[in-house]
């Protein structure tokens, strides 16, 4: 495997990108909600439907934390995802011009340390990391403000679509993936922006037809917040909720899930028994997991009083045996955990000991020191069986 340059890491981490303020935006979308139980009775299959993958998030800001990060990929995984929910080049892939040096070297660097036998999922999306309106604009930094007339038009606007699309034709044939996600929570939006779903659907429907003919043969899907669809479980509306997935479901192969579910209004008291049967029965899809994670140490956030969340090593392993035998039981195409370790150094350097980046830091498989928590064996458990994938 190619060693990463020093110049490397301003891949994951580009200048001008605040670490601290995408963790800290990224807690505002997933509200405190409800789940309950226990794990899925699954006799263990010789062989498993899905892939197994993580995201290649770093531990800390180095380049040794990089390559240490793709080599334990390469190593506990079949699959990876590159993950861009950092804003879209929208003039030049609407003009076909090219895009900024800083993303094409992002995206050589990613492809380089890629392992080439894994399968890769390609996440990417024209709505904000805030899931209230268009992408931000990504340049010579992420997330900047979006250019005239960007900043006027809609996600129903023509350039807006045309540009999207073209966005997905170039990103797809750089990365080849074996899977693409066009949307990220899209979900999200019927929750916070209402009135801005209806034209949503105008580009999601054309990107997905237009995806469907130009990669028949490519798996094309979009994700949900999984525990924003069971009603009771966060404070989104739950008509709203179904009438969104009701308008995506016959444009996405698959429905892949975003589930995190100590982010409910139970916290970390109990792991849900019946959460994936429940979204199985309320989604006539083929099903994927497309990040997911759980906290193996207690933790303290401050939302205007102190929260209390006690996670521990055997609540994630309860909650990684229940989402791999679920994946099993119900032939999900693949499962993410989104964290391959924790994350304390890289929390110390952005400054989070007083902010909610700590929310995901303690959902690694492996812990800030690189030691193995149980739940790494559960999974490896899985990794060692052969994938039989449903088509």
């Amino acid at each position: 495997m190619r060693r990463a340059h020093p110049g490397a890491i301003c891949c994951p981490f580009p200048p001008g990108h605040s670490v601290r303020h995408r963790l800290m935006k990224r807690f505002t979308v997933i509200l405190l909600g409800l789940c309950s139980g226990w794990a899925l009775a699954v006799p263990p299959p010789d062989t498993r439907p899905f892939y197994l993958g993580f995201t290649p998030f770093p531990h800390e800001i180095s380049v040794e934390a990089v390559q240490y990060t793709y080599d334990r990929i390469a190593e506990d995984a079949d699959l990876i995802v590159q993950h861009f929910d950092n804003g879209v080049p929208w003039p030049e892939a609407l003009d076909g011009a090219p895009f900024a040096q800083a993303i094409q070297d992002d995206w050589a660097f990613r492809r380089g340390l890629t392992p080439t036998a894994h399968r890769v999922l390609l996440t990417f999306t024209p709505i904000n990391f805030l899931r209230d309106g268009l992408a931000a604009y990504r340049g010579d930094q992420e997330e900047m403000p979006l250019p005239p007339p960007f900043d006027s038009y809609g996600f129903d606007h023509p350039d807006v679509i045309a540009a999207f699309t073209a966005y997905a034709d170039r990103i797809i044939t750089y990365f080849e993936p074996d899977f693409v996600l066009f949307g990220i929570e899209v979900n999200l939006l019927m929750k916070h922006r209402p009135d801005l779903w209806d034209a949503y659907m105008v580009l999601h429907r054309a990107t997905y037809e237009h995806l469907k003919r130009a990669y028949p043969d490519l798996p094309v899907m979009v994700s949900v917040t999984g525990i924003d669809l069971l009603d009771g479980y966060t404070d989104a509306d739950h008509a709203d909720q179904m009438r969104a997935l009701s308008d995506i479901l016959d444009y996405t192969d698959i429905v892949a899930l975003s589930i995190y579910p100590y982010m409910t209004r139970y916290m970390t008291r109990e792991i849900p028994r019946s959460i994936y049967e429940m979204l199985a029965e309320l989604i006539d899809k083929p099903l994927a997991v497309s990040e997911t994670g759980y906290p193996a140490q207690s933790f303290t956030i401050d939302a205007g009083a102190p929260i209390q969340f006690d996670g521990t090593p055997e609540l994630q392993d309860a909650w990684i045996t229940l989402t791999l035998d679920a994946a099993a039981r119900y032939k999900f195409a693949f499962v993410v955990n989104f964290v391959l370790r924790d994350y304390d150094t890289l929390w110390q350097q952005i400054g989070g000991q007083n902010d909610l980046t700590i929310i995901w830091r303690d959902t690694g498989l492996y812990d800030e020191h690189g030691q193995p928590r149980p739940a790494l064996a559960t999974w490896r458990d899985w990794l060692e069986r052969p994938v039989t994938p449903v088509p």
